[in-house]
């Protein structure tokens, strides 16, 4: 017994070694600012930037799918799978202690070849309890490198479960965006085919008393079925969208609530952040880096086949043939031991190991790095779109404005005589096309700034954390209400 103690005391101490490289965050080459740089920027990257669009529909919405997402449900699923593996593994580092116990009974023949001695017992019962335990000492951390894989995996489906938030969020305001747009490019279409639909049924009359010619008739009639012609295609659009919609929403495709029209909503202000800032607050990047300190952990675990395997096994308990006698002294049982395991020859299957995760673990750096260079590019991305697309709205705008006052004078002059059908045609079909296209490149704006809150990550993914663990009423249940 002292010469086993002394034993496990020196393999303790030798428990300190571990094999293989110890993870250091990889240098990643950050720039000192975006390309795009927005004086009116604010902080606000740790809010529900969702509620500044000041739609209570919208919030909803976000407030349903972050509960019954059934992307973000199967996230959920997988942090529990990681956290079961994380166990098993772990377990590995302390001894494993179990329990046995067994009873039998038999008889032998007594037809054999060598006859029985007198009052030789040819049934048998046999009683055994044992207490059984092993434990595997991590001389060379092979277990400490697995649990610290193990433990970075876990992390890892936890920030790929704030992925999925980050994104999910995003989508769905998207969607809802787009509807909107949608919905008052269709409002702008049935309300001029309406309008030119009277102008048609007023230039047929007057075709009829010979006031018009033929040429104007056909004219008026093409703007009208030009108008006419826009509206399916918005309808199947507002439908595709609504089906989208209710997909992130974990419904079936159906019709979708609306709120606010796409010119009653807020503008979100600019979010500001540094680039250096981005390493901690996207969780997709993170999710990446614990991907990287999984891999590199294999490494210590593949070498670590290199050397011996050393495991402390035990056990203690009673065996006897009568049940009354089982637990007394003389029926005692015990054992222990130190098997040791060590690879002489193996064909280079342990170089192979180490080879291969060492293959694994530059495949997630490099991964990693590519992760961290989109996510710049993203945020450049979304703060050009955001400043470009503001520029292009404010000219529409103005564009808009002047068709309409063009489309006006061009009706008034043809109404009085002083020019053909013409000038009024071109006036309206422009200023049609022109209403449509500043609808979209609104829709656009507001979708880019919900790009650049998706690009900046922060603090607002745990607002939306909180609301994915808070039952949201249906919203035909609150329209009731309300």
């Amino acid at each position: 017994m002292r010469k086993l103690s002394t034993f496990l005391i020196v393999s303790l101490l030798a428990g300190g070694c571990t094999i293989g490289p110890d993870y250091q965050r990889p240098v990643v080459d950050t720039p000192a600012e975006w390309r795009v740089m927005t004086p009116d920027a604010k902080e606000l990257a740790n809010t529900a930037w969702w509620q500044q669009f000041n739609d209570p529909v919208l919030n909803d919405l976000i407030g349903v799918a972050l509960n019954d997402n059934k992307d973000l449900l199967i996230a959920v699923a997988r942090i529990e799978e990681y956290a079961g593996r994380y166990g098993v593994v772990r377990a590995d580092l302390f001894p494993q202690l179990g329990a046995s116990g067994d009873y039998s009974r038999g008889r032998i023949t007594e037809a054999g070849a060598n006859p029985l001695s007198p009052g030789y017992k040819v049934t048998t019962d046999s009683f055994s309890a044992t207490l059984n335990t092993s434990w595997e000492l991590d001389l060379w951390g092979r277990v400490r490198r697995s649990t610290e894989a193990a433990k970075a995996q876990f992390i890892a489906s936890e920030e790929g479960r704030r992925a999925v938030i980050l994104s999910l969020v995003g989508n769905v305001a998207t969607a809802y965006i787009n509807l909107r747009a949608i919905d008052r490019q269709l409002e702008i279409s049935r309300n001029t085919a309406k309008s030119r639909g009277d102008s048609y049924s007023l230039f047929k009359e007057r075709f009829a008393g010979g006031v018009i010619s033929e040429l104007e008739l056909s004219q008026n009639r093409s703007q009208y079925e030009e108008a006419l012609a826009s509206i399916p295609s918005l309808e199947k659009a507002v439908t595709l969208q609504e089906n989208g919609l209710s997909i992130l929403l974990g419904r079936n495709p159906g019709p979708i609530a609306r709120g606010l029209n796409i010119d009653e909503l807020i503008l979100p202000a600019i979010v500001a952040g540094m680039p250096s800032d981005l390493l901690e607050r996207r969780p997709d990047l993170r999710q990446a880096e614990q991907t990287l300190i999984a891999a590199n952990a294999q490494i210590g675990v593949a070498k670590a086949a290199y050397f011996p395997t050393i495991s402390l096994t035990g056990s203690f308990g009673s065996a006897s043939g009568d049940l009354s006698d089982l637990f007394k002294g003389p029926s005692k049982i015990w054992q222990y031991g130190a098997p040791v395991s060590l690879p002489i020859f193996t064909a280079g299957k342990i170089a192979g190991g180490v080879k291969e995760a060492e293959a694994i673990q530059q495949q997630a750096l490099l991964g990693y790095q590519q992760a961290v260079q989109n996510a710049f590019r993203e945020v450049n991305d979304a703060l050009t779109d955001q400043t470009q697309t503001s520029k292009q709205l404010t000219v529409q705008k103005s564009q808009v404005e002047s068709l309409r006052q063009y489309a006006g004078i061009a009706r008034l002059r043809y109404d009085n005589g002083y020019t053909d059908y013409l000038s009024v045609l071109d006036a309206e079909r422009s200023l049609f096309n022109a209403e449509l296209a500043y609808t979209q490149t609104k829709g656009a704006l507001y979708i880019s700034a919900i790009n650049l809150y998706k690009a900046m990550g922060g603090g607002w993914i745990q607002q939306a954390d909180q609301l994915a663990q808070t039952p949201v009423a249906p919203l035909t249940e609150k329209r009731e209400k309300q």
